[in-house]
């Protein structure tokens, strides 16, 4: 069951995607995103690409190659937004998460099999889950080695899986282009067409030693054990910033949950229940991780696709459910929605720094032990018993 735990999840064109979900009359018709008069295309749907528009082309080229298409400006709070949203679904699934771009990552999943079934099962759901609340969709490749992974991502696009065990990893590679390799740019490419090796079978069937005197001993073994599947490098826990998002190695500045609902929901009191599950989830979180935070925020998508966000500051940083939940709420009621139907609702608590720098100074008449004590005693009972030990009244049942 674990013997291809590692998964390359791929958005699929994600800034046209993102750019044109909420707009139905453009998926039906080519978009270019970005390029402007002189500019460069930042991104394009499939529909443009089949005219032979990519990524980094010059906009003028773009125009004539798909005169027909539509170019919208991006939104770069937008792609952010959406993008911390589908990293916050990958980590409902594992810790192990290398965020290496804004719509890339790969996931190792081996500890999560037990609760959420085989990597091909978990491609799935996430794949589901991706498209349900975000409205856009994903590819996802499925083995043992990041390198295979990625080229197996590739070759499910758009919107689909690709599993490739262990024992049909050569099989899987060796008729490719030795340009496909993961992380074997133009140059190498080039190079080794060359000297001959054009699919990655011949580098395979190459002998190491003149591989190595052909390349340099570095890069030989380096391809060598690509063309062989055998790539070692493990899937680390971290996030790349991607327009002054994530920071590499360094402590998430924000953490929050979302859910979507199973149908829409214009019930005050059902949306504010989730709301306290989602908050003591990410509360549950920040205590784990030793932070505390200002600034809660919350996200609701309505039946169209339309979303809001709405955030405030509170005087000083907490990690106690009660406090954010609170500030949640009353964003919440501020927005007057009037039975309003939603698709989606998230909180967030962001600017968090360690919990022992906060010194909070206790209100006169406040009592000895509040909701912070009450929330490490639930802490030490999930521990124990599990997260569904102990719960608010109001979710149960």
């Amino acid at each position: 069951m674990t013997d291809t735990p590692v998964l390359h999840v791929d958005m699929d064109a994600f800034y046209a995607s993102v750019a044109t979900r909420d707009r139905p009359e453009l998926r039906d018709v080519p978009v270019i995103v970005g390029g402007g008069h002189r500019g460069v295309v930042l991104s394009a749907n499939y529909l443009a690409r089949e005219h032979g528009v990519r990524s980094g082309m010059p906009s003028a080229r773009a125009r004539r190659l798909c005169p027909q298409a539509v170019t919208v400006s991006p939104e770069h709070d937008v792609f952010g937004t959406v993008s911390a949203a589908v990293v916050e679904t990958f980590r409902r699934i594992t810790p192990v998460v290398e965020v290496v771009s804004i719509d890339e990552a790969f996931l190792d999943v081996r500890g999560s099999v037990r609760r959420w079934g085989t990597p091909e099962e978990i491609a799935d759901r996430i794949r589901a889950t991706v498209h349900d609340e975000q409205g856009i969709t994903c590819s996802v490749g499925v083995a043992a080695s990041i390198s295979v992974a990625k080229l197996a991502s590739r070759r499910a696009k758009p919107d689909g899986v690709v599993v490739v065990p262990p024992e049909e990893v050569t099989t899987f590679l060796h008729p490719l282009d030795v340009g496909e390799l993961y992380g074997v740019g133009e140059k190498t490419r080039a190079m080794l067409h060359r000297l001959g090796l054009v699919t990655v079978g011949d580098v395979a069937h190459t002998p190491l030693r003149t591989l190595q005197r052909a390349v340099g001993q570095a890069l030989g073994s380096h391809l060598h054990e690509l063309a062989w599947g055998q790539d070692r490098r493990e899937v680390v826990a971290k996030q790349t910033p991607v327009f002054g998002i994530g920071g590499g190695a360094d402590p998430e500045k924000s953490m929050g949950a979302q859910q979507t609902f199973s149908r829409d929901v214009d019930d005050r009191e059902v949306v504010l229940r989730e709301m306290l599950a989602l908050t003591g989830t990410v509360a549950r979180r920040m205590r784990v991780a030793g932070v505390a935070g200002r600034t809660v925020s919350i996200t609701v998508r309505f039946a169209d696709f339309t979303t809001l966000t709405r955030s405030r500051t509170m005087p000083e940083a907490t990690d106690v459910t009660q406090d954010v939940y609170r500030t949640a709420v009353a964003l919440f009621d501020a927005l007057g929605l009037q039975r309003a139907r939603l698709r989606l609702v998230g909180v967030r608590v962001e600017g968090l720094v360690p919990r022992e720098s906060v010194h909070r100074q206790a209100l006169l008449g406040e009592r000895d032990h509040g909701w912070s004590d009450a929330d490490r005693a639930v802490d030490r009972a999930a521990r124990r018993f599990g997260s569904a030990a102990v719960r608010p009244a109001s979710l149960l049942g």
